[in-house]
This record gives C-alpha cells, structure tokens and sequence, in this order.
C-alpha cells in the first residue's frame, strides 16, 4: 500500500495493490499496520456506503463539529466521483483551500480526509457507489454543511447544476459561520 501527501500534506493519497489474474483480483484495501506506518492512527468505529443512481449527483461539502469530527477513508467501489476536501481549520496555512481528485472503480485511489476538513464528492458515472470509514460515529447534533459552490472556496466542479438535496442546496457560505475548527481544537 502507498501513501502519498497531496497539495495539502494532511490529505493523503492511498494506493492500495491489486492482485489479478484472469479470475478477477485480490485487494487489501485496508490495513491498519500498513496506515499507521503512513502516519494514519485513525480507529475506525463505522463503514458508510452510498449509491447514487444518476450521474452528477453532488454530495457535500459536510463535516461534523467536534468534539465529534470525523477522520475519512474514502474509496469508490462503482463508477466515478471528483472527491473534494476544503481545509477548514482556523489558522491552518491551507484554510480554506481544497484539494480535488477523482476517485473510482478504475483506479483504485483512495483519500484520507483527516478531521479539520469539509468534504463532499460529484458523481462522474451512474450507478456510482462510495465507501468510506470514518473515525467517529455519526453525531446528528453536530452535522454540517458548507455550500458547494461557494466562490470563495474556488472549486472548478464540472458541472454547473448538480443534483442536490435540500440541505446542500442551502448551506451557508464558509464565511457565514463561525470557525468550525477553531485554533486548538485541531
């Protein structure tokens, strides 16, 4: 397994091995040993899996507040997403910049998502199914959302009416909240 830093050095690339054959392929898609010797100690508490039915389904930018924030290991299993992550740490040198890359079926990339971040994803194919673990349970009280156009946040999605629900429809802008990870709690 490799693990790269990307533009923003706390997001990281995951290349898990394929194995294959003429039978299909083998995969460890993941390891904790193999993580943590890349500096990722998460202790995964959930998998998630979601399925969008059409193309250009766009999911995000969400995150939870602490102290229930969550750390992601995001990994497509069908089709294709542009996955984003916006650095929303106060202080961070990288607040409010992002980093886009397109996972999928494919290529078998994977995205680690550290807590401190927003993250949400644009399918790029129907039929699109997205897994990933996080490091903390779902915490309702604490779920949140940043809009996914906001143009301070400079995102070039590929598409300029994505489907949508309510919630990302009407998110506030970044600059309309107060700091969602505030210096220290990061």
């Amino acid at each position: 397994m490799k693990v790269t830093p990307l533009a923003i050095p706390d997001l990281l690339l995951v290349e898990p091995v394929r194995h294959g054959d003429a039978r299909g392929f083998f995969s460890e898609v993941w390891s904790r040993r193999a993580l943590a010797d890349a500096g990722i100690a998460a202790d995964f508490v959930q998998d998630n899996h979601a399925a969008s039915a059409p193309r250009h389904v766009l999911r995000g930018l969400h995150f939870q507040r602490p102290p229930h924030a969550q750390g992601k290991l995001i990994r497509v299993a069908r089709g294709a997403i542009l996955d984003i992550a916006v650095d929303i740490r106060e202080g961070s040198p990288t607040y409010g910049r992002h980093v886009a890359i397109e996972l999928s079926a494919a290529n078998w990339l994977q995205l680690w998502v550290p807590r401190g971040f927003a993250h949400g994803y644009l399918t790029l194919e129907p039929d699109t199914e997205v897994l990933y673990k996080t490091d903390a349970y779902y915490a309702p009280e604490a779920d949140a959302a940043i809009r996914w156009n906001d143009p301070a946040l400079g995102i070039a999605w590929p598409v300029a009416e994505p489907v949508l629900s309510e919630k990302d429809h009407s998110a506030p802008l970044l600059a309309e909240i107060p700091p969602p990870f505030p210096r220290g709690s990061w």
